[in-house]
C-alpha cells in the first residue's frame, strides 16, 4: 500500500535517515522507504559517528538505527542524537533480541525497537508513528523490558506510584495495547488533541520522557497489562 492511507494528506514528507554498516541493508531500506509517497530518504550513514553528523546537518524526522556498528554503536549514537535534538525519533532495527540491547536502546531515547525479520509494513508503520511523536514496542520485547525494570525496582528511590485520574489510566492502558493517538481518541470518544495533552501530563506525572517509557512504567507498576481491559479498575 503506497502513501500510508490517511498519511497522503501530510503536507510534508517524513524525512528518514538510515544508519547501518551493511550497504545492502541500507539499499533495501532505502527502496522500501522510497516507494512510499509520504516518506523520503534524507541520507544514509554507515557508522554511528556518521549518523550523528548527518542527523545534525539534515535534521531528519526519523532515524532507522542499527545497533551493532563499528566504532560508535547504535545505542551511543541514539543517545547523542536524541540529546541534541529530542524531536528526532529513533527506530532501532536489529537482529538482536537480548534484554541488554533493548533496555539500553530505550534508555538511550529510542522510540521503537524492531527486529530485522519484521515485515516491511511494520517498519513503515513504525516510521509514521514515530514521526508523529509516538512510540512502538513489540509485545515480546515489552515483556523483556518489564523483566529488566522489575530487577531494578528494588533500587527505586520512589516506590510510590503517582495517582492518575481514571481517564488518564484509560489512555495509558490503551497505549499499552499498542493503540495510536487516533485510535485511543476513537475508543474513548474524545479529541485526538485531548489524547496528546493527557499523554504529556502523564509523562510529567510519571517522570518519564516518552510514550514507551510511560507504558513500561505502567506495566511494571501493574497499572496496565499487555492484554488489559481498557475499563478502569478500582
Amino acid at each position: 500500500m503506497k502513501g500510508g492511507g490517511t498519511h497522503t494528506a501530510m503536507s510534508r514528507k517524513i524525512r528518514v535517515l538510515i544508519a547501518d554498516d551493511h550497504t545492502m541493508v541500507r539499499q533495501g531500506l532505502s527502496q522500501i522507504c522510497g516507494a512510499e509517497t509520504d516518506i523520503e530518504v534524507a541520507g544514509q550513514a554507515s557508522s554511528g559517528e556518521e549518523a550523528c553528523w548527518l542527523a545534525e546537518r539534515l535534521a531528519p524526522n526519523v532515524v532507522i538505527m542499527d545497533i551493532n556498528m563499528p566504532g560508535m554503536d547504535g545505542v551511543q549514537a541514539t543517545k547523542r542524537i536524541t540529546a541534541a535534538n529530542p524531536r528526532i525519533g529513533v527506530i532501532i532495527l536489529t537482529m538482536y533480541r537480548q534484554d541488554q540491547y533493548v533496555f539500553e536502546a530505550i534508555r538511550a531515547g529510542a522510540r521503537a525497537y524492531l527486529l530485522k525479520d519484521a515485515h516491511s509494513d511494520e517498519l513503515l508503520q513504525a516510521i509514521r508513528h514515530v514521526a508523529e511523536g509516538e512510540a512502538l514496542l513489540d509485545p515480546a520485547i515489552a515483556r523483556k523490558m518489564i523483566d529488566e525494570f522489575r530487577r531494578l525496582q528494588a533500587e527505586s528511590s520512589s516506590p510510590n506510584t503517582p495517582p492518575l485520574p481514571p481517564r488518564d489510566l484509560q489512555v495509558l492502558r490503551l497505549a499499552a495495547q499498542g493503540l495510536d493517538n487516533h485510535q485511543i481518541a476513537g475508543q474513548l470518544q474524545i479529541a485526538e488533541k485531548t489524547v496528546r495533552n493527557r499523554l504529556s501530563m502523564i509523562f510529567e506525572k510519571l517522570q518519564v520522557d516518552n510514550r514507551t517509557q510511560a507504558v513500561l512504567y505502567a506495566l511494571r507498576k501493574g497499572l496496565a497489562r499487555l492484554d488489559d481491559d481498557p475499563e478502569v479498575r478500582e
